[in-house]
């Protein structure tokens, strides 16, 4: 415990940074990072890190996702639409959207053509066989998962940077998450008594999620008060007390899964990089929810307006 509270005192300063102060290509590299790690986390986990091809495609498309994503966010800045492309309607759509289409499209057809190749040259292969490195069919989707799907929902703190007073809608799903994980853990030890999941995470309690998803929406709210006296946000309360229940649901949901499948593959933590907390899916797992959802009610239900 005491590791765990020494090593979040000297992380979250750095990570608030990145966030809040720093320019968002410095978020686009950490973010990277932080996906090719959890990718290699994820295989290992399932086993699929022996064959290291597989494992070497997998992180570089891991990486490269957040990268992909901030280049074609960059159009909104640096290319718009040009006229008379409006005039003739060639774009139906949004150009950016369009570039990270392409972009996105391209590296998915790369990244599964290569994993099929891999699984279909190790059908019949003795030694792969023997030696554990055989990439089977149902494997694949996990492949996929670590190395663009999970790159892909963590991007969305991108998205969200590169907007407009990005410094302030990217604190978002950070206080979301830190606030309704803190609030679980701090109610169910103090005074949690009935187990919510036991054959999932058997130290979660039913008073511990109601406090996480308490505490997440009372922290969004308080966040809300803090921006109308320091921002220039009109701020509307109920849509962003929405934020914060939803947002608590989700983060519970996403550290769930993520349990599950920790509980299956038979592992305490995904990795030991961060002491005291395990490894980047066992800190960012609720992050990977939590961040597309914060995105997707900044686009659709705006609660913050300037």
């Amino acid at each position: 415990m005491k590791t765990r509270i020494i090593v979040s005192a000297v992380l979250l300063p750095i990570f608030f940074a990145v966030l809040f102060i720093f320019p968002p290509y410095v978020l686009m590299f950490v973010i990277s990072v932080i996906c090719a790690i959890a990718a290699h986390e994820l295989l290992s986990a399932v086993k699929i890190n022996k064959n290291k091809r597989v494992l070497v495609y997998t992180i570089i498309s891991a990486a490269l996702v957040p990268m992909l994503v901030y280049v074609s966010l960059l159009t909104v800045i640096f290319a718009p639409v040009p006229q008379e492309a409006v005039n003739q309607n060639i774009f139906t759509g949004s150009f950016p959207s369009m570039i990270l289409i392409t972009f996105i499209t391209s590296l998915f057809f790369i990244f599964i053509s290569l994993l099929v190749i891999e699984a279909v040259l190790n059908i019949k292969n003795t030694k792969a066989i023997e030696k554990g490195t055989q990439l089977k069919f149902r494997h694949i989707p996990v492949a996929l998962a670590a190395g663009m799907l999970i790159p892909y929902m963590l991007t969305s703190l991108i998205s969200l940077k590169v907007m407009p007073y990005g410094h302030l809608f990217v604190l978002l799903p950070i206080i979301s998450a830190f606030m309704t994980d803190s609030g679980a853990y701090f109610i169910g030890v103090a005074i949690g008594k009935h187990k919510a999941f036991p054959t999932i995470s058997p130290n979660k309690t039913i008073e511990g999620c109601i406090g996480g998803i308490l505490i997440g929406a009372l922290g969004m709210m308080v966040y809300g008060i803090i921006l109308v006296y320091a921002s220039p946000f009109n701020v509307i309360f109920p849509a962003l007390l929405l934020y914060g229940i939803i947002g608590a649901i989700v983060t519970e949901a996403g550290d769930l899964i993520f349990s599950f499948i920790k509980r299956k593959c038979e592992i305490k933590d995904y990795g030991r990089l961060i002491p005291g907390h395990g490894g980047m899916l066992d800190r960012f797992d609720s992050m990977i929810f939590t961040a597309p959802t914060m995105y997707l009610f900044v686009i659709l239900l705006p609660a913050l307006i300037p």
